[in-house]
């Protein structure tokens, strides 16, 4: 039986045998690298089955980050809805199993574009307009429900949202910063003078990307992943969000040229825009108040990032630190200049 980092093996199994029907020891779990916030673990037992496993980083952690009772929850709820998420099969509350709560679920195969090479060698051109089609039709499907009906309407405040969202991430930042940035503090300001009027609110992922979704081999978004950060409130905060990390082929900058959208295929940001404006039924015409309040989350998330790695939290092995500095910097730029400021 394995051992690794972040997860007791034994004790996991014996927790997990006793909850999930068909599980078969022994368990092997392999670390699913490539983000930058929980920990993951691709799980098999000694049938060939495979779930997934999640539970939060190393170390010492901000009040309210990292809740995987809150994943576990809007996983659950839209498990039985249309929205595509992973079969969700055991959350364990007990820090004494593994050091940290955490929460199982079942393996789903596919791919996560994490970048342009993924998107180019995998897909064709139809194939990559079909996943961004899908993506933003699982936007609008996820935005169509109440979250009372869905069982969610108690996980947290309904409004004000951009309200917020400004003061957690303000807090986060001031929390895990690692030097002044005194155009963050102008910009944060700025949005709170023009928050726009909040809507009907819905279920907010927060970090609604083609990075934290499962594309199916055929071309169809086929989970959605990564509930960390979702709430309830606005759900033009998300297609602000969407609008901002999707690139377009040409456009230019190293991050510009990674992007799974940065190759031919994909839809446009006015096509997603039209296509989530049609099956929503919302007014759009607001977005850009949204994107430019993306940019500035963005800076405060990556901001924590790069702070966790300054600390040695996370492996810097093959990694450029610098960049994650240069990132937030450039975000809170990217924002300003969509306010004008």
């Amino acid at each position: 039986m394995s051992t690794t980092t972040g997860a007791d093996v034994q004790a996991v199994t014996e927790w997990l045998a006793d909850r999930i029907d068909g599980l078969t020891p022994p368990l092997d779990f392999t670390r699913i690298k490539g983000g930058h916030s929980n920990l993951t673990f691709d799980v098999k037992d000694g049938a060939g089955n495979r779930y997934v496993l999640r539970r939060p980083p190393l170390g010492d952690l901000l009040p309210t980050a990292h809740d995987m009772s809150r994943e576990w929850r809007f996983i659950s709820a839209f498990h039985p809805t249309p929205v595509p998420v992973p079969p969700p099969l055991a959350f364990c509350e007990d820090v004494e199993v593994t050091g940290a709560p955490f929460y199982v679920m079942r393996f789903v195969e596919g791919n996560v574009l994490h970048d342009a090479t993924i998107a180019e060698e995998r897909y064709t051109p139809a194939q990559r307009r079909s996943i961004g089609e899908s993506f933003i039709d699982a936007l609008a499907e996820m935005h169509r429900f109440d979250p009372d009906e869905l069982g969610v309407g108690d996980i947290g405040r309904k409004e004000g949202y951009i309200a917020r969202q400004l003061k957690r991430w303000y807090s986060q930042w001031n929390a895990s910063k690692t030097r002044e940035l005194s155009l963050l503090d102008t910009v944060h300001d700025e949005l709170a003078k023009r928050a726009p009027e909040q809507g009907p609110a819905r279920v907010v992922h927060g970090d609604y990307r083609l990075g934290n979704c499962i594309s199916s081999v055929d071309g169809t978004i086929a989970a959605v992943l990564d509930w960390e950060i979702a709430t309830l409130g606005d759900p033009l905060a998300d297609l602000g969000y969407v609008l901002h990390t999707w690139v377009e082929p040409g456009e230019a900058g190293p991050a510009h040229r990674m992007s799974p959208t940065s190759v031919e295929g994909f839809p446009t940001r006015d096509e997603l825009l039209d296509r989530y404006a049609d099956r929503s039924g919302r007014d759009v015409s607001g977005v850009g108040f949204y994107i430019a309040f993306a940019h500035w989350k963005s800076a405060c998330i990556v901001e924590g990032v790069y702070a966790r790695y300054l600390a040695g939290a996370l492996d810097t092995a093959g990694v450029n630190v610098d960049a994650f500095k240069i990132s937030v910097e450039m975000s809170v730029q990217r924002a300003a200049d969509l306010l004008g400021l």
